[in-house]
């Protein structure tokens, strides 16, 4: 069976690239990423899952701004030296481009942290360089994906949205007309987490013709809702049969302190951050509270009242959530990285917040995906990824759609 060649831009640690691979029809011809940390873990799991022996030459890691040298090739003192994409390409058909910019600048909350509304951040404009590599390899589609608060982002005083969709316009590709419809909560396709994301599926005119707007109304209501679930996933489904991680005497292990036992069984990067004791009695207190029914400390002001009690300051937004057992996670955000308040595991006795694991399964994260690197990185890295649960789905749809024979 020919596969679908494809590229994946800012790809991060892979997320959507592997729900692609997963579903066995795409080729990755190409990631591109600047960070490192996701480079290094991408780059070693395409070569050990997916058997992708010169993984180490289809990871670049450059600054997509750069698109000439990007395309042609760069010696540079951050980034080492390459022949670029075109080398990596050469005379393969690319049939579909992934990904997307990173979300902070387009994002309500990130608006409202940030005194300016994030209207000087570089990232409103990233878009650019994707459609500049669009125009480079003309693909037959594309997929592009972002967080909703995109649709109401004006850091210039129109919406950002409008600019993009002009530029996708021009060059050559067709999207859909309200893109208030490419939401996609992802809770609907198996995704045991509340997030919702913005697919804005792009065909190109010259392949699809006055066919593609109604291939794009058609993928949107039929093909890729025919891939929900029937019943959500919950917490319990995706983290419950993880080996519990009790609170103990502190211990350093491989140079590292530790509160937490580590057993034996535990899979690959299931061991809990250190967290004091102060911050064990807490978590306990309030997965307690939930477990019990007496829901004491559901409220923002409760919780809120909470903190300012134990620490003597106080905060304009809570800093814990208890995960529910028989729910959905709230999102799992970068944010991980600094501190996990706001995903305390259900199970009191544990008193901690999420592992790094269990962090990936409530992604949608495989667990044969070790990573590798500092334990801040893999939370930074898993909260910006797209869910392969749902990636592997959409690039069913788009193959049953566009490349099926």
């Amino acid at each position: 069976m020919k596969k679908i060649n494809t590229i994946d831009l800012f790809a991060g640690c892979g997320g959507l690239c592997e729900g692609f691979e997963m579903s066995g029809h795409y080729n990755t011809l190409a990631c591109v990423e600047w960070e490192k940390a996701p480079c290094v873990n991408l780059e070693k799991h395409l070569k050990e899952k997916w058997n992708y022996t010169d993984a180490n030459r289809r990871v670049f890691r450059f600054d997509i701004q750069r698109t000439d040298e990007l395309f042609y090739g760069w010696n540079d003192a951050e980034y080492g030296k390459s022949l670029g994409l075109d080398s990596c390409i050469k005379n393969k058909k690319l049939d579909l481009i992934i990904g997307g910019p990173p979300c902070q600048a387009y994002s309500v909350a990130g608006r409202i942290r940030d005194e300016h509304g994030m209207k000087d951040d570089y990232r409103n404009f990233l878009f650019e360089s994707y459609v500049k590599v669009l125009k480079h390899y003309k693909p037959k589609a594309f997929v592009f994906e972002n967080v909703p608060g995109i649709l109401s982002a004006k850091p210039t005083g129109k919406p950002i949205i409008d600019v993009i969709k002009k530029t996708f316009d021009e060059a050559g590709y067709v999207v859909l007309n309200d893109l208030s419809k490419a939401i996609i909560d992802f809770t609907e396709y198996g995704v045991p987490q509340k997030r919702s994301r913005i697919i804005i599926l792009g065909l190109s005119k010259d392949e699809y013709g006055e066919h593609a707007y109604q291939i794009i109304n058609d993928f949107y209501l039929k093909v890729l809702p025919s891939f929900k679930v029937k019943k959500k996933a919950t917490v319990r489904d995706a983290i419950g049969d993880l080996p519990a991680l009790y609170p103990t005497a502190d211990f350093i292990f491989d140079g590292k302190r530790y509160s937490h036992t580590i057993p034996k069984d535990s899979p690959s990067n299931h061991a809990s951050r250190w967290h004091n004791k102060r911050d064990q009695e807490i978590f306990r207190l309030l997965a307690n509270d939930i477990s019990c029914g007496e829901k004491k400390y559901v409220s923002t002001a409760s919780l809120k009242q909470l903190y300012t009690e134990i620490t003597g300051h106080e905060s304009n937004i809570h800093k814990y959530y208890v995960l529910r057992w028989d729910e959905q996670s709230n999102l799992i955000p970068a944010h991980l990285f600094k501190d996990g308040l706001r995903h305390i595991h259900p199970d009191a006795q544990q008193a901690r917040s999420i592992t790094v694991r269990e962090a990936a399964r409530l992604q949608g994260i495989p667990d044969d995906y070790e990573f590798v690197g500092t334990q801040a990185d893999a939370y930074k890295m898993i909260g910006n990824a797209v869910p392969p649960i749902f990636s592997k789905k959409l690039a069913e749809a788009l193959y049953r759609l566009l490349f099926k024979k």
